[in-house]
């Protein structure tokens, strides 16, 4: 089987990767064998990528310390807005060079990103940096204008870079993994996610589709939003999809503030985080008591029961990222920050390999009870 291919064998899948115990009067060569191969047995992972604009930088790191691991396969990727961006770029990249070619195509993509934003920016401290008052001022006043009116042409400076660099029929007809890109119906407010197989430009620009700047994506002959607000992001398709069980949340959003907001800023801008990730909050407590009630019916658990009991949730938390406290710079298109975010977001990344490697295939790394209650 190639690297990164899709899984057939849901139930093998189910159980991950697992190495025979040895006999109790093994030599040590034969445990010295035992040892490597559990050592070097496949993390097969879904990966769960949250979106949060420039803050999807941090994204990259963690996919880049992911990628430069042999053990690590991928099944299925979901994301919403800039983790949708991560995922195909991700993907396009892979279809094209396997690990080194996903490495190029993402470094490829943030460097676009980061030529975008020149000024407008400040120094906030040591570590940390964040809008001008002129251009908090200018974000301000944007809020009262449509996308008609501040951006009359619909000019999208992704769509051009996207259009010319990833390979949509490639991934239409041979994606290395299951694709779940997830957009908002703005009429509706309902979720669509859409598969690898039927993946547009269009498609993965309406999972980005922040109203306030651009126009909704028509498909279908539908109006679409970005995908956050509906699902930040899709976990519900990695568990019916995939036959691989450990889920890997790459969360940029805080799950937690402290104190209350008070000011009218501070008031905004917790709305807009609740707007962005109440949906994924929601779907995880739904697995969390799921998995709970299907525990009481051993004697008659069915496929679902069993499936929900075999699921393993993993988690790389950003809640205490200094650079990723303040929304405002989801805006911060800047290289010297994007390195920034991406260089934590490897440290984070290979600090989870180092303590939970082992648990992959075996036991969840969260306790979805305690933290999604």
């Amino acid at each position: 089987m190639r690297e990164g291919v899709r899984l057939t064998d849901e139930e093998g899948a189910a159980q991950g990767p697992k190495a025979a115990l040895p006999p109790a009067a093994a030599p040590p060569r034969a445990l010295a064998d035992w040892w490597r191969r559990l050592r070097t047995a496949p993390l097969r992972l879904n990966l769960a990528l949250q979106g949060g604009g420039a803050h999807g930088a941090f994204t990259w790191g963690v996919l880049d310390a992911l990628i430069e691991d042999p053990r690590v396969v991928f099944e299925g990727l979901s994301g919403s807005s800039a983790g949708a961006m991560n995922a195909v770029v991700l993907a396009d990249g892979w279809a094209k060079g396997g690990r080194a070619g996903a490495h190029q195509g993402l470094e490829a993509f943030w460097t676009f990103v980061g030529k975008q934003m020149h000024a407008g920016m400040v120094r906030l401290g040591k570590e940390e940096m964040g809008l001008s008052a002129t251009s908090r001022w200018l974000a301000t006043w944007a809020g009262y204008f449509s996308p008609t009116q501040l951006n009359p042409f619909d000019l999208n400076p992704l769509r051009e870079w996207l259009a010319r660099q990833i390979d949509f029929e490639r991934l239409r007809a041979q994606s290395p993994f299951k694709l779940f890109v997830g957009a908002t119906q703005a009429n509706t407010g309902k979720l669509r996610i859409f598969r690898e197989h039927e993946l547009t430009l269009d498609m993965l620009l309406a999972s980005a589709c922040l109203p306030k700047i651009h126009r909704p994506v028509s498909i279908d002959g539908q109006p679409y939003w970005d995908g956050g607000y509906s699902a930040n992001p899709a976990v519900s398709p990695l568990f019916y999809e995939c036959a691989s069980r450990d889920v890997l949340l790459v969360l940029l959003n805080p799950l937690q503030r402290e104190g209350t907001p008070g000011t009218v800023q501070q008031i905004e801008t917790r709305m807009l985080e609740l707007a962005f990730s109440a949906n994924f909050m929601r779907e995880m407590q739904m697995f969390a008591k799921a998995a709970e009630f299907s525990a009481t019916s051993l004697l008659t658990m069915g496929r679902l029961e069993r499936k929900l009991q075999s699921q393993r949730f993993h988690m790389i938390d950003s809640s205490d990222v200094a650079s990723l406290q303040r929304t405002e710079t989801q805006l911060l298109a800047y290289g010297p920050f994007l390195e920034r975010l991406r260089a934590q977001g490897r440290e984070r990344a290979l600090a989870w390999l180092a303590q939970h490697a082992g648990s992959v295939g075996r036991r969840s790394t969260i306790d979805l009870r305690q933290w999604a209650a």
